[in-house]
C-alpha cells in the first residue's frame, strides 16, 4: 500500500479556496517592469524594462479598442512583451487608456493619422531614427496595417497581425449581425451608442464573455476540478482581470466597424474609407506577418489568411494557422510554441532569402 501524503494537496486546496472567496486571488496580478516615456490624449508609451536599449530594434506593440493593453502582459509565462524583451528587442507599448463619452467623435482616422504615427516616430527618434517592428493584434492589427498603407514615409520595418480578421463573411459568429443588417442597415447596431458617445465597458465585457460561454458555464466545476492546481486558476484569473478591464469604443469608431467592416467586409476587398479618402491595403510596402487561429471564434483563421493575396505592393507575406483562441493566440500558455517562436523568426528576416 502506497504511503500518500495528503497534506500538501490539502494545504493547497486550503489556500486556494480561500483566495477565490474572501482573498485577493491565488496569485498577485505580477507585471513586466515598464516606464512610461509620453504621456498624451489616448498615446501614453511605455518602455518595457529597466535599462534603456538604444542599440537594440524597436518592436511597438498595438493593442486594439476596447481592450486592456494588458493583453501583451497578461502574467510571467504569458506576456508577449517579457518574451520580445528577453529575445534583446527594445519593446514598446502605446496605451489608449480609458474611452468616454467626450470621445464620441473619435474614429478610425484619430488611431491611423495621428496616434500610431506620432507613437511609431517617437519610438523610431529614440533608436537614432531605426525603422519600428509593429506588432497588432485583433483590432490592432487592422489599425496597424491601414496606419502601413496610409502613410508610406513612417519608419515602419514590418507589419505582424496576430488574429486580425479580413473577410468578415468568414467569422460565423457574426453572421446573425450581418443578417439583420442586410435589410436594415448599421442603425440598429449604432444607434444608441451615438446617444451615449459610445458601446459602454460592460456591454463590451459581457460581449465578450458571450463568444466563451462555454468556458462562463463550466467556471464553477473548472474551480473545482482544479482547486489543487494554482497554476490552472492562475491563468483563469488573470482572463478575469483582462475582461473586467476592457474599456469601451468611442462612439464613430463603433460605427466604422459596423459599417464597413462587419456589414461592409471592406477590408476583403483591400480598401478601408477614411473620411474622403481610401485606403489600399496593396499600399503596403513592409513585409507582413499574419497568424490566424485554428480555433478562433472571433477571427477565424480563415477570416485572417484572406490577408494574404490582397498584399500586392508588400515584399514578403506570411500566413501561419496555430491551435489557440483569440486571445490565447498572443497570450495563451501555449503560444510561446506557436505565435511567438513565429514572430521571432520573422523578425529576425522579415524578408527570407530565397
Amino acid at each position: 500500500m502506497l504511503d500518500f501524503d495528503w497534506r500538501p494537496r490539502l494545504t493547497t486546496i486550503t489556500r486556494n479556496a480561500w483566495g477565490l472567496t474572501f482573498g485577493g486571488g491565488v496569485e498577485p496580478a505580477e507585471r513586466t517592469p515598464s516606464e512610461r516615456l509620453h504621456s498624451g490624449h489616448h498615446r501614453d508609451l511605455y518602455r518595457f524594462g529597466v535599462e534603456r536599449r538604444r542599440d537594440a530594434r524597436p518592436v511597438l506593440l498595438v493593442p486594439p479598442l476596447a481592450v486592456s493593453a494588458t493583453c501583451y502582459d497578461l502574467r510571467p509565462g504569458q506576456s508577449m512583451a517579457a518574451h520580445l524583451l528577453g529575445q534583446g528587442h527594445a519593446t514598446y507599448l502605446v496605451d489608449y487608456g480609458t474611452m468616454t463619452a467626450d470621445d464620441r467623435r473619435m474614429g478610425f482616422e484619430a488611431w491611423v493619422d495621428d496616434i500610431l504615427p506620432e507613437s511609431i516616430r517617437r519610438v523610431s527618434d529614440l533608436h537614432d531614427g531605426a525603422p519600428v517592428d509593429l506588432v497588432g493584434w485583433s483590432l490592432g492589427g487592422t489599425m496597424s496595417l491601414l496606419t502601413a498603407a496610409a502613410h508610406a514615409d513612417l519608419p515602419i520595418r514590418s507589419v505582424t497581425a496576430v488574429g486580425t480578421p479580413v473577410d468578415y463573411t468568414r467569422i460565423p459568429t457574426i453572421a446573425p449581425l450581418r443578417a439583420v443588417g442586410a435589410v436594415t442597415s448599421e442603425r440598429p447596431l449604432t444607434a444608441a451608442t451615438w446617444a451615449l458617445g459610445g458601446l459602454p465597458a460592460p456591454v463590451v465585457q459581457a460581449s465578450y464573455r458571450a463568444t466563451a460561454l462555454q468556458r462562463e458555464l463550466l467556471r464553477p466545476w473548472f474551480i473545482a476540478r482544479n482547486l489543487h492546481d494554482t497554476e490552472s486558476l492562475a491563468r483563469m484569473e488573470s482572463i478575469d482581470r483582462f475582461m473586467a478591464s476592457m474599456p469601451g469604443y468611442p462612439a464613430r469608431f463603433f460605427h466604422q466597424l459596423c459599417q464597413q467592416l462587419i456589414l461592409g467586409n471592406a477590408l476583403a476587398a483591400g480598401q478601408f474609407r477614411l473620411g474622403d479618402r481610401v485606403v489600399e491595403l496593396s499600399e503596403i510596402s513592409v513585409p507582413v506577418l499574419a497568424v490566424g487561429g485554428t480555433t478562433d471564434v472571433l477571427a477565424p483563421a480563415a477570416s485572417v489568411q484572406a490577408l494574404v493575396p490582397l498584399l500586392t505592393g508588400s515584399p514578403s507575406v506570411r500566413f501561419e494557422g496555430v491551435p489557440g483562441s483569440h486571445l490565447g493566440l498572443v497570450a495563451g500558455p501555449g503560444a510561446k510554441d506557436t505565435t511567438w517562436r513565429f514572430l521571432d523568426e520573422f523578425l529576425v528576416d522579415p524578408i527570407p532569402a530565397i
